[in-house]
């Protein structure tokens, strides 16, 4: 009997060339939500805001990349104050609720999802 031959285990994180990196700004914007920590922070929203944050995505996965970077709702906001690991251009903020943003970066057309951030307005007694 021959052994099982396992075929090498292959990443979420696709290696793309640095000219593949920044993609085209025309092609459809692709959700990349497989990172342990954005779950884990979506699925303990409460059923409301989860539901506004999962119309969210699917409005994002609707757009091209030029419509995203114009959208107002969105307010995809470039993170200054973080440096990104190698191969990583910048860290941007966005709107996923009326009172949550999350992180996320571009890798060519996906945008790969990071974190949900608290809710700021509930910290400061403004909701």
């Amino acid at each position: 009997m021959l052994p099982l031959m396992l075929k090498p285990m292959q990443f979420w994180r696709q290696q793309l060339r640095p000219s593949e990196q920044m993609g085209s700004n025309d092609g459809l914007v692709r959700l990349d939500l497989n990172s342990p920590v954005f779950q884990e922070q979506l699925f303990a929203l409460q059923k409301p805001e989860r539901n506004a944050a999962m119309d969210t995505l699917r409005k994002i996965r609707q757009l091209t990349w030029s419509q995203l970077y114009r959208d107002n709702g969105l307010k995809w906001v470039k993170i200054v104050s973080v440096r990104p690991p190698q191969g990583v251009d910048a860290f941007y903020s966005l709107r996923i609720t009326q009172s949550r943003r999350c992180t996320a970066y571009r890798d060519g057309d996906f945008m790969r999802f990071l974190t949900v951030a608290p809710d700021h307005d509930s910290r400061y007694g403004r909701k």
